[in-house]
């Protein structure tokens, strides 16, 4: 079983392309990682975003392609709408089924994108994807709706283009899930940590390695969460630890 991650370098390690790989090994499925961006950041602090040119995001992913049979990936930190219709092409052009992590702003503070990106997003990546991961300041952007509360979640994810989760770290831990159109809630504990560094990361490539081990997709939504839940209680160096 081998995936893909489509997504920026984290140096620190806690998200993006290294910490997709970390979870991909962790669940068991075999990781590719496709560079969109470099960043300079830590757990705590963002210090700048250097993109890397859009032949050359298509020339790795063709590189794979060439070499490995993948049918899920995932995409994290696209940067610009023109990174977001290359990614697009690709996933149209080798038949992927991709789950989006609509990442738009570091945890560490940092906004990693050029403007315009939730635009691109619902034109050209969302109605092509299996799944996006949205946490509220995103889904927010995507459906240009303020979310409040638990029945306001709810609403934006019947605005969104595709199957969706809205993350419930900022809602009380309420986790909104809407599939075919229907949507359940699932409420965890809200863990007090500062270990949060890379959760958007790790709960997208969670679901797609367990997608690729044949689970459906809500009990990779649930499975993914439960992952993720036990990274942050067991988290150390202000991000989590990937743990079977």
């Amino acid at each position: 079983m081998i995936v893909m991650s489509i997504a920026g370098v984290d140096p620190s390690g806690g998200a993006g392309v290294f910490a997709d790989l970390k979870t991909f090994q962790a669940i068991g499925v075999y990781g590719t990682g496709v560079v969109t961006a470099l960043t300079a950041q830590n757990p705590y602090k963002f210090f700048s975003t250097m993109p890397v040119n859009e032949s050359y995001i298509e020339e790795q992913i063709d590189s794979v392609m060439d070499s490995y049979e993948v049918e899920f990936i995932k995409t994290g930190m696209l940067y610009s709408p023109e990174i977001i219709k290359l990614v697009s092409k690709k996933i149209k052009e080798y038949n992927l089924k991709a789950v989006i992590d609509p990442v738009m702003v570091a945890t560490s503070g940092g906004d990693l994108t050029k403007e315009d990106l939730a635009n691109a997003m619902n034109r050209y990546l969302l109605p092509q994807c299996i799944l996006t991961t949205p946490n509220i300041s995103e889904a927010e952007k995507l459906t240009d709706f303020k979310i409040n509360n638990e029945k306001d979640a709810i609403k934006a994810s019947k605005k969104i283009k595709c199957d969706n989760i809205i993350t419930g770290g900022h809602l009380d831990g309420i986790n909104t899930i809407n599939i075919d159109d229907e949507v359940t809630t699932v409420k965890q504990e809200l863990i007090e940590t500062d270990n949060l560094h890379g959760t958007g990361c790790n709960l997208s490539s969670a679901i797609v390695a367990y997608l690729a081990k044949n689970n459906d997709m809500k009990t990779s939504i649930l499975k993914s969460l439960d992952y993720v839940y036990e990274g942050i209680k067991n988290g150390n160096y202000g991000t989590l630890i990937a743990k079977i």
